[in-house]
């Protein structure tokens, strides 16, 4: 099974390919759904998908909006410039944009969006049929009907496996258009289902009256972040051909962290699927990483009645990003600070391999070699370290 990644600019999608990502996506400067993300112009694609390239790994761009007649007119000369870069692969949710793709003689495989909602064996032939390489399965897909839709899939299959999950799912959502003019299908959406909800009566204007389901406040739609960590064997086992993680606005830390969690699971999948079983290290650290609590969504056939994340519209995580490591050689790191931290506390390094050494930088010293009290994000620092790290391991804080 590939594991796609998210690449929200440059460094994520380096940090994705150092921690073992098979593939990365990421969006272009139009057509997208995240429309926030540092997504990537022409000459930064080119620069990407010939950096991937060169290390064997692929890059899909997301062409994943749902456009009204009006924006159809750059479409065609959009496609033909991503397949001129060297594109992949094209993530399409709209049936016009497939269409046009299809038109306009564009031979870079189609993977069909999460988005379209594909739900069944049927729909995913249809697509097949029309020339689709891939569907990416809806989130509301159980795994008796995923696994049926595999063995019968005139085409490969994408399954989500870890990441934020819409209050729509995997189809359309309206609420942030309705709340705040903003489109959540064309890339805008301001997450009001993330938000705290009373009531006011309407003859009484500014006077809210709370909902409780507990003391701390009523979240409707605030579903839990989708992990199926558990269940990477049976779908490598059903021959699902790429698990994909969400998180294009996620951190280098949350890209650097699951990717490798996922990779050392797919590993261990590959080589016994049948006997697959999750390390508790595994979750130790995607707990470490922004996140509203798990769940398993649908996969188990049946609404699981724990999914809605009630404490909070925010995010939990055990660890702080403290630093991404740029070199280290004769016994000391070069780290480019991400946030503050102090000489003599004890830190870790996770390395690609999730590898983690803990040490008690005693001294920090800046470019120039003086002592610091300490560090600042964006600034460059050094300090001793007991052996080796490679380049683009985290400097972390549990």
């Amino acid at each position: 099974m590939e594991l796609l990644s998210p690449a929200g600019n440059f460094e994520k999608m380096k940090a994705a390919v150092s921690f073992g990502a098979d593939a990365v996506y990421f969006g272009g400067p139009a057509f997208g759904l995240r429309a926030f993300a540092g997504n990537f112009t022409f000459d930064e694609m080119e620069e990407a998908l010939k950096y991937l390239h060169h290390r064997g790994r692929k890059g899909y761009v997301t062409v994943n909006v749902f456009p009204s007649t009006g924006e159809l007119g750059g479409i065609e000369k959009y496609l033909k410039r991503c397949e001129a870069v060297g594109a992949d692969g094209l993530i399409i949710s709209d049936p016009g944009i497939f269409h046009i793709a299809r038109r306009s003689g564009i031979k870079t495989p189609v993977s069909i969006s999460t988005q379209a909602n594909t739900t069944n064996l049927a729909a995913v032939n249809f697509w097949a049929e029309q020339g689709a390489s891939r569907v990416i399965m809806a989130r509301e897909t159980s795994a008796g009907d995923l696994k049926a839709t595999v063995s019968g899939a005139g085409c490969e299959i994408e399954v989500f496996i870890h990441g934020a999950v819409c209050i729509s799912m995997s189809g359309r959502c309206l609420i942030s258009s309705y709340m705040t003019g903003r489109d959540a299908n064309k890339g805008e959406c301001t997450h009001p289902c993330r938000w705290n909800y009373a009531l006011m009566e309407e003859s009484r204007p500014g006077m809210y009256y709370p909902v409780y389901e507990d003391e701390r406040g009523t979240y409707l739609y605030n579903s839990k972040d989708l992990r199926l960590l558990e269940r990477i064997g049976e779908l490598e086992g059903m021959g699902v051909k790429s698990g994909k993680i969400e998180g294009r606005m996620k951190s280098v830390m949350y890209v650097s962290v699951v990717t490798g969690v996922y990779r050392a699971a797919i590993d261990r999948a590959v080589s016994d699927p049948d006997g697959y079983r999750a390390d508790e290290n595994w979750r130790f650290l995607l707990d470490s990483v922004s996140n509203r609590g798990y769940t398993e969504g649908f996969y188990g056939g049946a609404d699981d009645r724990e999914a809605l994340n009630r404490d909070t519209g925010g995010y939990n995580r055990s660890a702080s990003f403290l630093g991404v490591v740029k070199d280290c050689r004769d016994g000391e790191l070069t780290v480019e600070a991400r946030a503050r931290f102090f000489p003599g506390e004890t830190l870790s390094v996770l390395e690609p391999g999730l590898k983690r050494t803990d040490a008690a930088f005693e001294i920090i010293r800046d470019e120039h070699g003086s002592p610091v009290e300490n560090t600042r994000p964006n600034y460059v620092y050094k300090m001793k370290f007991p052996g080796n790290a490679e380049q683009g391991s985290l400097v972390m804080r549990f």
